[in-house]
């Protein structure tokens, strides 16, 4: 066995497998992205504004990249089978407590702790990544996050109309039955592996920050992501307050159907990963943050109003979220490459970067929408991918002054 690579049987990834473990990355990373269309409706209940109640949004997303800080490391020390199941069983609980949160200062108490414990698909993925012959790494690693982004993108048409149904609550409590119900499936259906290393849990935390400060193409992964997801963040989190808001005067529902457009992009992963496979991740991520800023600059035809902004703002927020995940896909078979043995903490070092960035855009996309409109979240977009692509521009030039031939010094015709 390769050093590093969690044992298990030859059948461990069977196709049966990837589809569940899919499924099962779509469930768990729900939790962090539902509260994204019901916000309005827990401002509402709980008398708060607006902008105040998308600090459940916020206090998730910090809570997840907590989580991923402090408990993804444990995919290269514990069993996964048992470790997945009790992150999912206190996801469970966190979640009830947020369905019967008596106020705004309880429910983000509880929204951190499912963000917390909710961080079940940044282990799946690095595991199956480890289970995989390294050819098909990217393809199995794009199926795995077709099925989280179906999972980000749904979780807003499922709490949106349930929401606007029977209340914000039950989005929460029929959250926490599904997680009930993945902890038994996990328990049964997930292989049999060892640990890839038996460091204690303070030296696991520094090997991270050990990874992040000497792995060059690590760095570079976590600044792309960081500012692609910022965006991604800012853009779902300001459009519910524009939708619900005087300019269309929608329900929670229009935001879940927008997602549910946007649930297409599930099919593009696949592809950027077989495209990554084939050409490598630099041939992928480009293209990815060209498409956030199209992206930023589509989103602006929202400002029309009726059935035209409706489609814009459809058609934007479905390229933001194939350009992002797309780059997701490049992103992570470039840092798994790495270093084999610790992908676990790759991952951790990479996703507690990049939902950093996520807090820091939902921060950003509401205020840039409180202050100056949804132009202004339009703008947000087009400039943090415009970075992103900005960062690798440059990183391009440095390698292409580095590779270029040293010419001969003068009066020498370079002959021997």
């Amino acid at each position: 066995m390769a050093p590093g690579v969690c044992q298990a049987s030859p059948s461990a990834l069977k196709r049966s497998l990837i589809l569940l473990l899919s499924v099962a990355c779509g469930i768990a990373v729900a939790n962090i992205y539902f509260p994204q269309a019901i916000s309005p409706l827990i401002a509402d209940d709980l008398h708060v504004r607006p902008a105040s109640a998308a600090v459940a949004v916020t206090c998730a997303q910090l809570g997840y990249a907590a989580g991923i800080f402090l408990l993804v490391p444990l995919g290269d020390r514990l069993r996964h089978r048992g470790l997945i199941t009790t992150l999912l069983l206190m996801t469970c609980a966190g979640l009830a407590l947020a369905g019967t949160a008596p106020s705004l200062p309880v429910l983000a108490v509880a929204s951190a702790l499912v963000g917390l414990t909710t961080v079940v698909p940044q282990i799946l993925i690095p595991m199956a990544a480890g289970l995989t012959d390294p050819q098909r790494r990217g393809a199995v690693t794009g199926t795995l996050l077709s099925g989280l982004i179906g999972g980000i993108l749904l979780a807003r048409t499922f709490s949106g109309t349930l929401g606007e149904w029977l209340g914000w609550r039950w989005p929460y409590l029929v959250a926490a039955a599904m997680a009930m119900i993945l902890a038994l499936a996990m328990a049964t259906a997930l292989p049999h592996t060892t640990p890839s290393t038996d460091q204690r849990y303070p030296a696991l935390l520094a090997a991270t920050l050990h990874l992040l400060r000497t792995e060059p193409l690590l760095r570079r992964s976590c600044q792309y992501q960081v500012l692609m997801f910022a965006a991604f963040s800012a853009a779902w989190t300001a459009l519910a307050l524009f939708i619900t808001g005087p300019h269309y005067g929608l329900g929670t529902p229009a935001v879940g159907v927008l997602a549910l457009v946007g649930a297409v992009s599930m099919l593009a992963t696949p592809v950027a990963g077989r495209r990554t496979d084939r050409r490598g991740p630099d041939a992928v991520s480009p293209v990815c943050m060209v498409g956030a800023v199209a992206a930023g600059a589509l989103l602006l035809t929202g400002q029309r109003g009726g059935a035209v902004g409706l489609v814009g703002l459809g058609a934007g927020m479905l390229l933001l979220d194939v350009a992002v995940q797309s780059g997701q896909v490049a992103n992570q078979a470039r840092i798994f490459a790495v270093r084999p043995e610790a992908r676990a903490r790759l991952n951790t070092a990479y996703m507690t970067c990049a939902f950093l960035g996520g807090s820091a855009g939902s921060w950003l996309g509401v205020r840039s929408y409180s202050t100056f409109g949804w132009n202004g979240v339009c703008g947000l977009v087009a400039l943090l991918a415009g970075l992103a692509l900005l960062r690798h521009v440059l990183r391009s030039r440095e390698v292409t002054a580095k590779d270029a031939p040293v010419p001969a010094p003068a009066g020498h015709d370079g002959a021997a």
